[in-house]
């Protein structure tokens, strides 16, 4: 029987020789016929930790390796996508200097007045309660 091999986007290198490969599928919603996603998670075994985060790799089928992996890294696909936020960070502004700012007070707390509907309510209670 063939092995089977699957293509996902790893989304963890943090133990050794493992990766954790997310596999999405996309099939059609059996009652609404809307096409929805689905993914499940590989372990694969990654021999020389070769391998890092976001990237694209197909993985092959393979004897049980340890609990949980029963897969092997076969060879990338992709290199993982830089984080656009890193790419357009601006460059550090210098530090101002300490002469120029002053400390602030913070705007001393006043008491806050009942609205006018809580002291009709007030008002009125005693009437009532004479009743």
């Amino acid at each position: 029987m063939p092995k089977r091999i699957l293509s996902g986007t790893i989304v963890s290198d943090k133990a050794d020789k493992t990766v954790v490969v997310r596999v999405e599928r996309r099939v059609k919603h059996p009652l609404y016929g809307k096409i929805i996603r689905l993914s499940k998670k590989y372990h694969a075994h990654d021999q020389d930790n070769s391998y890092r985060t976001g990237e694209q790799v197909r993985i092959e089928e393979s004897a049980p390796i340890s609990k949980l992996k029963n897969w092997t890294v076969l060879d990338r696909i992709g290199a993982a996508m830089a984080p656009e936020a890193e790419a357009e960070a601006p460059a550090a502004e210098p530090a101002k200097e300490a002469t120029d700012t002053k400390p602030v007070k913070a705007p001393a707390k006043t008491a806050a007045k009942k609205p006018a509907a809580a002291k009709a309510k007030k008002a009125k209670a005693p009437a009532d309660a004479d009743a």
